[in-house]
């Protein structure tokens, strides 16, 4: 048999095997079962990791904010004691107001011209640690 009379099967004869043949015999089919549900658990578990760290970055913003608002609702009303609006110790009704916002007074300090600076921190603490607060209150500088 010459060399063209010869059948020719795959691509042998170019360097190439024939693909490998499944189960079911037929060529070209690879043992891939499976592979399509690890990739799409993969792609779940990184798109639950990002939500969840979306939600803690999240989370800790409201909670600066909580801490931010309770620093001025205090200052306010120490503002207010301060400058005898209402009955009270500055300090003492600052750290009355923070405590009703869920949060304490860190540092309360009477400046001059009738100012108040007020340092507050959240009670309730996130993973990244307690939010806080400053904020000052009082006539214009």
């Amino acid at each position: 048999m010459s060399a063209q009379a010869r059948p020719r099967r795959g691509n042998v004869e170019a360097g190439r095997p024939d693909p490998p043949a499944a189960e079911n015999g037929h060529p070209g089919q690879v043992h891939e079962r499976g592979s399509g549900t690890v990739l799409a658990a993969g792609l779940g578990m990184v798109v639950m990791v990002t939500m969840a760290l979306m939600l803690l970055l999240a989370q800790s913003a409201v909670m600066a904010s909580r801490a931010a608002a309770a620093a001025d609702l205090a200052a306010l009303a120490a503002a207010d004691a301060l400058r005898g609006i209402s009955q009270g110790v500055p300090c003492t009704v600052a750290a009355d107001v923070a405590g009703r916002q869920g949060a304490k007074i860190t540092s309360c300090t009477e400046g001059g011209r009738d100012t108040v600076e007020v340092r507050t921190e959240l009670l309730n603490r996130s993973i990244f640690g307690a939010a806080t607060g400053h904020a000052r209150a009082g006539p214009p500088p």
